[in-house]
């Protein structure tokens, strides 16, 4: 009996040990009490309302008025170009607010979940600005908007009974200094604040996980971890960091490692780097996205991450994009959440999982999408998280966008170099263990120096993955870093330019715009200028679009049709020249309300349903088998033949055989002529075919139909509307 006490003590004892070892995580979403002010100081007494976090403060109850009120300069100075506003309207950078406070407060309490040395409060993402104060002490303050702020609630800190924590943002961009990121956009009409990502409470025991990053090698089949310690104490720790590898699902341990023993004195930081061997690791890629877990641990505090295996890279010389060493063709869209959050209909659904997951995993994998650029600003961190677990490759955008100094209405915005650094550092912190990040892209439409000379040759070698960066229409700063382009061919004649008819694609050959940069891997990261409402109504940017195409007293109808029709054929065609690493069209997800210059393509966006036209030929032109008709003209001659191009692509790496038909049909199904020949494709490849058919001799609306249908059941289909006789 002894004996058996002897080891339930001892047991008791090494699972308090074990239990000392690792960190305690408490969340702090949900629901916080809320106030505003004016002044930065001091705290408002009253907390009358409430909000959710994560969240924005638009929600709020009961409301806040004229809370999203504030003009950039960069939107006024686009709406002055383009006559919207009078020359009299300009304003300095940031910008104007138009609501009577400047910042707005977060009160909630909270109890420490168990007695350790060290607490840590973590906001992961919050606008415009964040402070903290713990039981009335001022822990600290952070200027950034995409990434996480954290503070040492340590010195304030009540192990027990109740912490009353203060988390003060900016109500507007205006409340930080002009030269600090805080999002550019000359498109964004309203500016709301709130803290829109996680918020969590971290107690550990010396010496804390500061970070971890996990870089996989795929040719030696390991990985390489950096793990940042700090040793936050008074007294010297002496510790080992070790690691251990398991499968996400599954729970399977893999493999592990441990450090040679370290000393830490108070205060001290460092940067532990270990090599472990995953033998025969399971890659990740959109078709499998295979996740492994990577748990550390200090002797005092423990973290688990998340990692897949794979290696994403864009290669100069093919100009493609590699994805674990072999090319691999992106498809997809871009989502610009944060002009989504001033939709009216947005509410809570980005904070809504069972939303988000089929917004990034049910409708992309129809839609035969495998990539999405994240636009003009950054997502909270559970979409990347979703990304990671559905398979999406993700071009990752920082909040910039200022312009070119050719524009009329480009704004005089000056950054500090030294905090761009900095913040670009943290956001990459945040996000570089997602295998889903497969590019840093660090601004949009953008000529600016800062980026090439001073930004990213500073933090690209904190990366140990490498990933390649997108730099806008900046010169490149790698070897092998890609450009994007942005051809709108439909925007010609709102530029004062002879109108775009889509005949032109007949004679042309898919070539980049930006020819400087042609050698390149390219992303083709938007295209079509032909935006409509979700209400049919065309925005501020394709109203002469529309009358031109269809017509002043167009229906709401025929223009969602048109403009999935020839968003369609344009995909195709950017496709079928193959100058492009990446085909993603613009926008899949933005606001849709009267006044805003683009919109996405959601018949009900609540309900996450696409427009049926959309979802019809995009759906068909996105598909990895791609069928393109080089034929846009409106009619044709009865009665004679006619020879047509058919170009294919294969983005599969396996080869593809089957069978091409050309057909004409009736309006109404009926098939008057047809051309069929088999096809073969090889892996990746193209090809060329010349069917000929003869127009029949009546009169009418038809339509133009090359179908690939492949052995293994994959089809393919791309439509021309044709008119035989007089237009």
């Amino acid at each position: 009996m002894r004996v058996l006490w002897l080891a339930v003590l001892v047991f008791f004892c090494l699972s308090s040990v074990r239990a000392s070892a690792e960190r305690v995580t408490l969340p702090l979403d949900g629901t916080w009490q809320i106030a505003d002010s004016v002044a930065a100081e001091p705290a408002p007494r009253a907390f009358r309302a409430t909000v959710a976090v994560p969240g924005l403060v638009h929600n709020a109850r009961p409301p806040f008025p004229d809370v999203d009120a504030f003009d950039s300069v960069e939107l006024v100075n686009n709406k002055i170009g383009q006559k919207l506003l009078p020359e009299s309207a300009r304003v300095a950078a940031p910008g104007v607010s138009r609501q009577t406070r400047n910042y707005f407060w977060y009160r909630r309490t909270f109890a420490a979940p168990v007695t350790k040395a060290v607490a840590t409060l973590r906001v992961n993402k919050a606008q415009f600005g964040t402070a903290v104060w713990v039981n009335g002490k001022k822990v600290g303050e952070y200027p950034g908007c995409f990434s996480a702020g954290v503070f040492d609630l340590t010195p304030a800190m009540r192990w027990q009974g109740e912490n009353v924590l203060l988390v003060r943002i900016g109500a507007h961009p205006g409340v930080l200094p002009a030269t600090f990121p805080a999002g550019t956009d000359f498109e964004k009409l309203k500016w709301t604040p709130g803290i829109y990502d996680r918020v969590s409470v971290h107690v550990a025991d010396n010496p804390v996980i500061e970070s971890v990053q996990v870089a996989p090698r795929l040719g030696p089949s390991e990985i390489l971890v950096e793990t940042k310690v700090v040793n936050r104490g008074g007294t010297p720790v002496t510790f080992e960091v070790g690691q251990a590898v398991r499968t996400w699902k599954g729970d399977a341990r893999v493999a592990a490692g441990r450090s040679e023993s370290l000393t830490l004195a108070p205060g001290e930081s460092r940067a532990v780097r270990q090599t472990i061997a995953i033998p025969g690791a399971h890659h990740w890629s959109p078709e499998d996205p295979f996740l492994y877990v990577l748990d550390t641990t200090t002797g005092g505090d423990s973290l688990v991450t998340r990692f897949g295996m794979r290696e994403f890279r864009c290669d100069t010389a093919t100009k493609r994009a590699f994805l674990n060493g072999r090319p691999y063709f992106l498809r997809g869209s871009n989502v610009t959440l944060h002009r989504f959050f001033e939709d009216p209909e947005s509410g809570e659904l980005p904070w809504n999982e069972a939303w988000v997951r089929r917004l990034l995993t049910e409708i992309p994998k129809r839609m035969s999408w495998n990539a999405f650029r994240f636009c003009i600003g950054p997502v909270p961190d559970q979409w990347l998280e979703i990304a990671d677990e559905t398979g999406l490759l993700v071009q990752n955008e920082f909040f910039v966008w200022t312009g070119d100094t050719t524009w009329s209405q480009w704004p005089d915005r000056r950054w500090d170099a030294q905090e761009l650094v900095r913040q670009y550092s943290e956001w990459m912190r945040d996000n570089w263990n997602h295998p889903s990040v497969a590019i840093w892209d660090a601004n949009n439409e953008t000529k600016d120096a800062v980026f090439g000379e001073k930004v990213i040759p500073a933090v690209r070698g904190l990366d140990l993955s490498n990933r390649p960066w997108e730099n806008s229409y900046n010169p490149p700063v790698g070897p092998d870093d890609p450009i994007e382009d942005h051809p709108y061919l439909f925007s010609a004649e709102v530029f004062g330019q002879p109108p775009f008819d889509m005949t032109m694609l007949e004679r042309g050959s898919g070539a980049s715009t930006q020819p400087p940069f042609a050698a390149r891997a390219m992303i083709l990261n938007e295209y079509g200028w032909l935006w409509v409402r979700r209400d049919g109504e065309p925005t501020l940017l394709t109203t002469k679009v529309y009358d031109r195409l269809l017509g002043k007293d167009a229906t709401p109808a025929q223009r969602l049709e048109l403009n999935a029709y020839l968003l369609a054929g344009k995909t195709e065609y950017w496709r079928a020249h193959r100058n492009y690493a990446g085909v993603l069209h613009f926008v899949y997800l933005t606001c849709s309300y009267p006044g805003v210059f683009t919109a996405d393509h959601f018949e009900d966006v609540r309900a996450l349903k696409l427009n049926p036209w959309f979802e019809d030929y995009m759906g068909e032109a996105m598909k990895p088998l791609g069928v393109y008709v080089n034929f846009f003209e409106p009619t044709l001659a009865p009665g004679k033949p006619r020879s047509f191009h058919v170009m294919m692509v294969n983005d599969r790496d396996r080869a593809q055989k089957g069978e091409l038909r050309l057909v004409l049909e009736r309006e109404g199904g009926a098939e008057v002529a047809r051309a069929v020949r088999p096809f073969e494709i090889g892996p990746l490849g193209t090809l060329g075919h010349d069917l000929e058919l003869a127009a029949p001799g009546e009169p009418g609306r038809y339509l133009l139909k090359a179908t690939a249908t492949s052995d293994d059941g994959a089809r393919t289909v791309s439509r021309r509307k044709v008119t035989i006789g007089e237009r």
